[in-house]
């Protein structure tokens, strides 16, 4: 049985400064400094019509899964223990035995199931594939082929599972091949997290983050859970708690179900620094990082590498003609679509590799990295990249390419290469005479620069 709770929730949006822009429009949704435990917003965005003649042949796509309960499950566990530790010696204040009372039913309720996929982040993956299908529906005729390839981790299975389920549902012909395997994760995940975290964390680093941290006060929040300030200083980690009440707070909008959050235990202007110490550290770990050397960004090399290779693949089948001459004579079975299902740990850097949005800056301004760089952009529950292959009826025309980021269409740093300053191009006779406008880029183009950033070379 869920908790009754003695109080109404609120949420304070007051006590911020006005002179930042951008605080003042990100602090309007607590959930959006959730960092990584932002639940997936349904894209509202319109997308720009293909070029006359132009249809998509094929689409791959790397997704995070989606939303899933925090984890470890002791960190439930610690926060119980702490609460009921004071309560006991009864040094809570009536706020902080409301806390109790939530703690003890995530304790029972969430700390199970640590690390699972929530029914919220089945539904994400539901809805990116009917959209999919629905953007994209050449790519899911009659009896096409569609290949999914999942991480071993049970939430990545769960939610590859729950995409395909509502292609099905949306297209019950597709062939559709599933696997999940430790062969996969040299490209779905291929490095050890923690070791990329140590190697991050130089002494550079470590300056830049004590400064953040130095914005971040628990002290008011502590004085509102427990009644004894002498008991703070001796028996309670502040900043761990603090800690721990962000993390898991931020985790249970993932889980509607959980009828209570941690909202009313914060104010707009101690959430906020909080997470904007959280953007950076994600940004210090897995994005284009000047304070170390970058190894965030070699865990999505593999995949930007796979996902050049496979589509080398793809269009060299789909522009192969079968040998009509021989009754033997077979062409490959060609995908409509790749997807792939993984974790924040690679979409962060590899979104960063794609330079999508402002993924790729490279900034030490680690105080106003928030007006340029924002985690829950780039990798929120079930975010996802998808890239969109269209070719022309006309013969000679280039293949073209289109990117998504969480379903929202992208510019690129790709150059079209011209003979001269009019944008004409070295085609074939017949082919296009000026480059593509935005968003779509040729593939010959986009091959070639995003082949240097998957060898490392830009």
């Amino acid at each position: 049985m869920k908790p009754v709770l003695a109080l109404l929730f609120t949420t304070t949006i007051a006590c911020f400064a006005q002179t930042d822009s951008v605080k003042t429009e990100i602090i309007k949704d607590f959930h959006k400094m959730g960092s990584n435990y932002y639940a997936y917003p349904t894209p509202d965005a319109k997308y720009t019509k293909a070029p006359a003649g132009y249809k998509p042949f094929y689409l791959t796509h790397y997704g995070r899964h989606g939303s899933r309960f925090h984890q470890p499950a002791d960190h439930y566990h610690e926060l119980y223990k702490t609460l009921a530790k004071a309560d006991s010696l009864g040094k809570l204040t009536e706020l902080g035995k409301n806390l109790l009372e939530r703690a003890k039913y995530l304790d029972e309720y969430a700390a199970p199931r640590a690390g699972d996929l929530t029914q919220l982040g089945v539904a994400q993956h539901q809805g990116i594939a009917k959209r999919m299908v629905k953007n994209f529906p050449e790519l899911f005729k009659n009896d096409a082929y569609v290949e999914a390839y999942a991480s071993t981790s049970t939430r990545c299975v769960v939610s590859m599972a729950a995409f395909l389920e509502e292609l099905r549902a949306q297209k019950p012909k597709l062939d559709i091949h599933q696997e999940s395997g430790k062969y996969l994760m040299a490209f779905i995940s291929p490095l050890d997290f923690g070791k990329i975290i140590g190697e991050s964390n130089t002494p550079a680093w470590q300056k830049e983050n004590e400064k953040l941290y130095s914005h971040v006060d628990p002290t008011r929040m502590m004085r509102t859970i427990f009644s004894d300030t002498n008991y703070i200083k001796k028996s309670v980690n502040a900043g761990e708690l603090y800690s721990r009440i962000y993390e898991i707070g931020n985790s249970l909008q993932g889980s509607p179900e959980i009828e209570f959050s941690f909202d009313d235990l914060w104010t707009a202007d101690e959430i906020y620094e909080r997470w904007r110490a959280q953007n950076a550290w994600w940004y210090s770990v897995l994005g284009n990082n000047p304070f170390a050397k970058k190894q965030g960004l070699e865990n999505a090399r593999p995949l930007l590498k796979n996902v050049l290779e496979v589509a080398d693949k793809v269009i060299a089948v789909d522009t192969t003609k079968a040998d009509k001459t021989s009754g033997t004579a077979k062409t490959a079975k060609k995908a409509t679509a790749t997807l792939r299902f993984g974790h924040d740990t690679v979409i962060f850097p590899f979104v960063a590799l794609l330079q999508l949005g402002s993924a790729g800056t490279e900034t030490a301004d680690m105080e106003n990295l928030h007006k340029v760089y924002r985690d829950y952009e780039i990798s929120p529950m079930a975010a996802n990249v998808q890239i969109a292959f269209y070719k022309s009826t006309k013969k000679g025309a280039p293949i073209l390419v289109k990117v998504l980021l969480n379903e929202k269409e992208q510019t690129l740093p790709v150059t079209c290469k011209t003979d001269d300053s009019t944008g004409s191009l070295s085609l074939p006779k017949g082919a296009p005479a000026k480059c593509p406008a935005a968003p779509y880029y040729r593939w010959d183009d986009f091959r070639e620069f995003y082949g240097k950033a998957a060898a490392g070379k830009n």
